[in-house]
């Protein structure tokens, strides 16, 4: 499998951030890791071996980032308006960096779908519910949609516009709205088994119908638990059966 690494200075976060590649061509899978874990996470819990297939035979081509939850929701020492204000910035690099790295490594018209377990998934739904002309799609494993989740009490409009449930239900943008009913790849998958919680999925899942937006809610058994075999289960077989 090919494998690459690349590193930049991010103006975004002001500090290197490394991205890691898997594959030659296929759309673009860009991950997010699950909590406070850097780029190689995935590939160090064997989610890059269970691609093997689809990676090898150019379906997708993986791109995945760090995380920086450490220097936000996940940082008990840091205020919570500190928080909030780096947690926008990791959008920007996700948008102005990322964004046009992979086009760079693929090409202008390759779609860009975006995918991430537990935190991950907020990150990754609401990175493409923010801005669906620049992120195709999402694959959202076993997540929570809501930002006060992870803020202890804290609520400022960037928490606001950072949880989807909160700021879906008045989205009415006359640009945003029209792009989000276009597309086609909005996934919202969860467990049933230990530590998921499938109410955060189908809360998600109600709004996005109440909005007319394109979606898929597909909860998964008692015996899919919050943990990697599940999501190592989940995402080959969505890129598998709905790609």
């Amino acid at each position: 499998m090919h494998r690459e690494i690349h590193q930049w200075h991010s103006p975004s976060l002001n500090k290197n951030m490394e991205i890691g590649i898997w594959g030659n061509y296929g759309f673009a899978l860009l991950m997010l890791p699950t909590a406070a874990a850097d780029f190689l996470e995935y590939e160090r819990f064997l989610m890059m071996d269970v691609l093997e297939n689809q990676i090898n035979s150019g379906k997708c081509k993986v791109f995945s980032i760090n995380s920086i939850n450490s220097e936000s929701w996940l940082n008990n020492k840091m205020h919570p308006r500190h928080k909030a204000i780096r947690h926008t910035q990791f959008n920007s690099y996700v948008y102005n960096e990322v964004v046009p790295f992979i086009k760079s490594k693929t090409s202008p018209d390759t779609p860009i779908y975006v995918t991430g377990a537990s935190l991950g998934a907020l990150h990754s739904a609401n990175l493409y519910l923010k801005r669906p002309d620049l992120i195709d799609g999402v694959i959202a494993m076993s997540g929570i949609y809501e930002l006060q989740e992870y803020t202890d009490g804290y609520y400022d409009q960037d928490v606001y516009f950072n949880s989807p449930v909160s700021y879906l239900p008045n989205l009415n943008d006359e640009y945003f709205l029209p792009i989000l009913r276009s597309k086609h790849h909005c996934h919202i998958v969860t467990g049933s088994g230990a530590y998921e919680n499938p109410e955060g999925s189908k809360t998600l899942s109600s709004i996005l119908s109440s909005k007319g937006i394109p979606h898929e809610l597909d909860i998964w058994g008692t015996d899919m638990r919050h943990d990697w075999p599940t999501w190592r289960a989940m995402l080959p077989y969505y890129i598998d059966s709905r790609f």
